[in-house]
């Protein structure tokens, strides 16, 4: 009897069961009519945007082949052709994801309203979608990653990925519209580069990349299909967690060998592979190599600050949008190639020397260590570096973390300058050189209680009374007269005062801007008679471009930091060039070149010029501020101008002539740093005599 009511009960939930699935069914055909009509009637044309992609930045190695610095992005992705990707991704893909993909017109109806059904019915949610329904969803979301706004990216996504008939319809219409239009092919290709792999992986390729420290196109079977898996649920079959309990390396990444496996076994069913090439794959154990991309400057190290100029330059320039917001969001979708000047044999050198001679933090002082190269006449950055870690991390307060670039303007992500002390005479002695003066003048050079007035033809006369008493670094050097030339060689500080008194004040500054020296912070340069021994703050890399223009018969070129870019599309963008302008006449550079040239052979430069090998012409200028607390040596050939200095970036600093690093005294590391930089530039680049000046400047 119990047996008899159990087999009756058993029929009638049987019967139940097919009047469901008949009804079901029905309810599923009703659909699909309808969808046919209101498919019909919905737009099918999709607008497909440039993907996101990984913007590289790159210097020049010794062979003169691109090398790369730095990748920037937020979405991990390399475009690729449909070529350069393995069969075995393909027939994954379709075979795990798409079975009818090549007979369907961009619709899997009965997957599509299947999976519609359940979530109606059962609120589970159900996939379904074509690959090319999967395609156009995937483009909606990514026109929603592009937006700049956080909250229209999030009502956008919302939007895009909302389990509802009408989006679910909008996408059938419009992959039925993409295939009238695009060959299967094709859109499997963009299919395999838009969608996601775990993460900010994005296409394919970068998914090769990162989990296999492969390519798309060198793929094995194995490991195309368990990158296929994670597509199907990327947060439970992603490859990068080998701590988890579920999907580890413990039990062999145990969710996505089963995904990995059931797709090997479908491309059997599907006669994409043989019995014998799914039982080797499926035996295959799964070993990711993750292999992080670098990103951000910060994996440039030693040229990190200089990868950050680059960024600055790309974000403030107007070439790349009209506005901040344009071009933050140009970068965002990223896929330039950014080719720059960085000279990886002067980096090295620079960073290599840099390392060895300025520690990254000392004892009460806030130490800063910089060196900076420019291409003389081309206005080409060939060197940049610091002596701290570059970081933008909030975490990183260490004091040998900064984000701030001591070599640039503020403007540039750079602090407010440095105090430049005797490197600015250069100025003065170019305005008393265009003012008709000879180098072999004799200029009263005394030391003195009042200086009086000092003409000032912007500001008015300017007095300097008992509160302006400049002194020289040796007390032989006060009570004489002295040639411009003398003052230059022994960087006398009377002397140069003693030059000022006789011109304009303005002249000179107008002087020191017609080489383009601007203040670090943006302010105008002042230009009272302190100035002229160098109290203004002003980048490094402003003094060097100035001192390449010196080297180049006067004519200064703007630092540039990139050769060419070339956008997603491979086409060239332009790229910020430099503006050369004519600072001073040849013959007035000629008579600075003379005298500069003498620093180097007979003067303060002999450390650094008798340590450089090989030899060629040069000229400089060393500088030091008060109290020695910071110092400087700035000079160039006829083809590489180096400023390199050691200063306290907090304000507060020690006497350098007291300090001792563990390479030596403070104050001589310019001196061992200088030459190791512009000993590789000679090697590389060679040097010319300088232009000699005319007999009336040096009688």
């Amino acid at each position: 009897m119990t047996s008899e009511l159990s087999g009756r009960k058993t029929a009638r939930r049987s019967r139940r069961r097919s009047r469901v699935l008949i009804a079901l069914g029905i309810i599923v055909a009703l659909l699909a009519t309808a969808v046919v009509v209101v498919v019909v009637s919905l737009p099918d044309d999709l607008t497909i945007g440039r993907l996101s992609q990984k913007s590289n930045v790159y210097a020049t190695a010794a062979d003169g082949t691109p090398t790369l610095l730095a990748s920037f992005y937020d979405q991990n992705r390399v475009e690729v052709s449909s070529d350069a990707i393995s069969q075995y991704v393909k027939d994954a893909a379709t075979s795990g994801e798409d079975p009818g993909f090549y007979e369907h017109g961009g619709v899997n109806i009965w997957g599509s309203l299947t999976g519609a059904a359940t979530t109606l019915f059962t609120g589970e949610v159900r996939g379904g979608s074509s690959i090319t329904q999967q395609y156009v969803k995937n483009v909606f979301v990514q026109q929603c990653e592009a937006l700049s706004d956080a909250d229209e990216r999030s009502t956008c996504y919302d939007a895009a990925t909302e389990t509802s008939p009408w989006r679910k319809l909008k996408e059938m219409s419009l992959a039925v519209g993409l295939e009238k239009k695009s060959s299967k092919d094709d859109i499997l290709r963009q299919y395999l580069n838009i969608t996601g792999f775990g993460g900010s992986v994005y296409g394919i390729e970068a998914a090769a990349n990162y989990y296999y420290n492969s390519t798309a196109a060198t793929l094995t079977l194995s490991q195309a299909a368990s990158l296929v898996a994670i597509v199907n649920n990327p947060v439970k079959f992603q490859l990068d967690d080998p701590e988890s309990a579920t999907n580890g390396a413990a039990n062999g990444y145990a969710a996505n060998k089963e995904r990995r496996d059931y797709i090997l076994d479908e491309m059997l069913a599907n006669e994409k592979i043989t019995a014998a090439e799914r039982d080797a794959a499926v035996s295959a154990p799964i070993e990711p190599t993750i292999t992080e991309p670098s990103t951000g400057c910060r994996t440039a190290a030693g040229s990190a600050y200089f990868c950050d100029l680059v960024l600055q330059t790309l974000r403030n320039d107007p070439a790349f949008g009209a506005d901040a917001d344009a071009r933050l969001a140009n970068f965002r979708l990223g896929g330039y190639n950014v080719y720059t000047t960085l000279d990886l044999d002067l980096q090295g050198a620079a960073e290599a020397t840099m390392a060895e001679n300025v520690p990254q933090t000392f004892e009460d002082w806030d130490v800063g260590g910089i060196i900076s190269s420019v291409g003389v006449g081309t206005g080409r950055v060939l060197a940049m570096t610091q002596n701290k870690n570059y970081s933008q991390d909030p975490a990183d307060t260490g004091a040998n973390f900064t984000a701030i670039n001591y070599n640039t303007d503020m403007a540039q992500g750079g602090s407010n300058g440095f105090q430049t002390g005797s490197t600015y005479k250069v100025f003065t002695l170019a305005e008393w050189l265009t003012q008709g003066n000879s180098l072999d003048d004799s200029v009263n050079s005394r030391e003195r209680d009042d200086w009086g007035t000092f003409v000032d033809s912007c500001n008015g006369p300017q007095e300097y009374g008992e509160a302006f008493a400049p002194g020289n670094d040796s007390s032989s050097d006060n009570d004489s007269y002295y040639s411009p030339l003398e003052s230059t060689i022994d960087s006398i500080n009377t002397g140069f005062i003693g030059m000022a008194k006789e011109l304009d004040l303005c002249g000179i500054r107008k002087t020191a801007e017609a080489f383009g020296v601007h203040r670090a912070d943006g302010g105008a340069l002042e230009q009272g008679a302190s100035a002229v021994l160098g109290t203004n703050e002003i980048a490094p890399l402003t003094m060097a471009a100035a001192y390449a223009g010196i080297a180049n018969n006067g004519v200064t070129c703007t630092p540039i930091v990139i050769d060419r870019i070339t956008g997603p599309d491979g086409a060239e963008i332009p790229a910020p060039q430099s503006n050369c302008t004519q600072s001073v006449t040849p013959e007035v550079a000629a008579g600075m070149s003379y005298a500069m040239e003498r620093v180097m052979t007979r003067g303060s430069g002999g450390p650094s010029y008798y340590e450089t090998d090989p030899q060629v012409p040069m000229i400089g200028k060393t500088g030091t501020t008060d109290e020695n607390k910071d110092t400087w040596m700035a000079g160039a050939s006829t083809k590489v101008a180096t400023i390199v200095g050691v200063v306290n970036v907090s304000g507060v600093g020690e006497d350098q002539r007291e300090t001792w690093f563990e390479s030596g005294q403070a104050a001589r590391a310019r001196h061992q740093m200088w030459p190791d930089v512009m000993s590789i530039a000679n090697e590389k680049y060679g040097g010319d005599e300088f232009m000699e000046p005319p007999r009336s400047m040096t009688r």
